[in-house]
């Protein structure tokens, strides 16, 4: 059996737009800080699936972590619009608060 990593690569190989093996994958990248890879990820997510709530948090984390503090801001408050869209307030509490920390 592939570790994670590889798992969830061969998922994307066979449905590219699976949401949960795109962000799982993302995530992977987080956890071996490699934010470049894990960015793309988070883009495509959010592009392919615009009311992913948790994508725009971790999208916008991507982007603060590689110093890209204004384009995090930007995509952290698209997703504050996404999740007034889906009634995800808990994560709209949470974009909201690192809006708040960035500036």
């Amino acid at each position: 059996m592939p570790d994670r990593f590889e798992f969830l690569k061969q998922q994307l190989e066979k449905n590219p737009d699976h949401a949960f093996s795109r962000y799982g994958l993302a995530m992977e990248f987080v956890s071996r800080g490699e934010f470049a890879e894990a960015l793309g990820h988070f883009q495509l997510l959010i592009e392919k699936h615009p009311d992913h709530c948790a994508g725009y948090y971790h999208c916008g984390q991507a982007l603060a972590k590689l110093d890209r503090k204004a384009d995090a801001i930007a995509v952290w408050q698209r997703g504050v619009a996404a999740c007034e869209r889906k009634g995800d307030w808990h994560t709209k509490e949470e974009l909201l608060a690192a809006i708040e920390s960035a500036r």
